[in-house]
């Protein structure tokens, strides 16, 4: 994609007061209720939160095959680590199947958990399972996927990425440096809920936008995986012969895409994204020092979600006060266009996540280096 250098500095401009207003919006903002918005990745001391009673904690992942997952239990470990009162914590991983996250839930509060984090990849086809936890006497609290259901009968709480100024935020940042042209957004799953969710706010936020098209009616698949992703994006050149901007829910899809069209010999659309990783960090930052940098954003933190809702969980159960929002927003990592470059560490493992609150030992033991 060409543009004259008129029309890039002016991009830059109002890509420098998107970002800009934005963070100042956000960072002035002190939410004092659960009907509020927190910006990630900061939240409060839980020390004032874990009261006395002996706490078995239950982790239900609904699919924990990516690195995403596996830091954002590494996250909870920690933050649980500061409440001597938490004795045990039990984890379980459903693989994508619905039936056996409903049976890893009723497993776990059979094991006599007392509180039960669950992240719930099949949306509200587990909320028989949640409901029985809860009548069972277990504190119950799901995150990150929006749920229906009722608060006090089918879970505590249900504590949520704030998706529609995301998804909007990929929507303003395109369409103000793009202007025109051809986009596809990559989500994960098949039918995930936060997939769904995102392309339904992003392709709103696009209508803004009048000269920019979305190619697919809805998300392209990539299991949130690189593999699936790869394919994914080779297929999407093969059809379409002019992409010009890809918006993803996961970092490690972008950086498949990003490889695909570099090993094709072709220009890298603007990439918008959340949860990046170490190496597609470090990639990009590669491509800036060799003069070979490509358009990118990204919003992080997100892992530290997985905070938020523990806090929520050992609150609910002990009775002790939190006041956290339960939506929570990931805070601007990277933007190409304002000057903001993402953190890289060549000495971490690739799979890390630098921008949530692990250290780089708790990182490292992540993923086995």
């Amino acid at each position: 994609m060409k543009r004259n250098r008129t029309v890039r500095a002016a991009s830059k401009r109002r890509a420098v007061a998107l970002t800009a207003g934005l963070l100042s919006a956000l960072l002035c903002t002190a939410p004092t209720s659960a009907q509020e918005t927190a910006l990630l990745p900061k939240g409060a001391d839980i020390a004032a939160m874990c009261g006395s009673k002996p706490i078995i904690f239950g982790y239900a992942d609904g699919y924990s095959g990516n690195s995403w997952r596996k830091t954002a239990l590494a996250e909870v470990r920690d933050e649980l680590s500061r409440c001597p009162n938490v004795t045990e914590i039990k984890s379980t991983d459903a693989g994508g199947d619905a039936q056996k996250a409903a049976s890893d839930i009723n497993n776990l509060v059979a094991q006599g958990v007392n509180v039960l984090l669950v992240h719930p990849d099949t949306g509200d086809a587990l909320l028989p399972a949640l409901r029985d936890a809860t009548a069972a006497g277990v504190t119950v609290v799901a995150w990150e996927v929006k749920l229906g259901g009722e608060e006090g009968v089918d879970y505590a709480a249900n504590v949520t990425l704030d998706t529609p100024p995301i998804a909007r935020s990929w929507a303003d940042w395109i369409g103000a440096n793009l202007k025109s042209g051809n986009i596809v957004f990559l989500g994960g799953v098949p039918a995930a809920p936060t997939s769904q969710a995102f392309f339904e706010e992003f392709s709103k936020g696009l209508k803004k936008y009048p000269e920019t098209h979305l190619l697919e009616s809805d998300y392209v698949v990539t299991n949130w995986n690189p593999a699936d992703a790869q394919k994914a994006v080779v297929g999407l050149i093969a059809k379409y012969p002019k992409i010009d901007a890809i918006a993803t829910d996961y970092g490690v899809t972008a950086m498949a895409a990003i490889k695909v069209f570099q090993q094709a010999g072709l220009a890298v659309p603007l990439i918008a994204t959340v949860a990046s990783n170490n190496e597609l960090n470090c990639l990009y930052i590669e491509a800036k020092k060799s003069g070979k940098s490509f358009p990118y954003m990204t919003r992080d933190g997100s892992t530290t979600m997985a905070r938020f809702a523990a806090r929520r969980a050992v609150a609910a159960f002990e009775g002790t006060v939190n006041n956290e929002p339960t939506k929570v927003l990931p805070y601007p990592y990277a933007d190409s266009f304002a000057g903001v470059d993402p953190k890289c560490d060549p000495s971490a493992p690739p799979d890390a996540d630098l921008s949530g609150l692990l250290s780089d030992s708790a990182l490292k033991g992540i993923f086995g280096q």
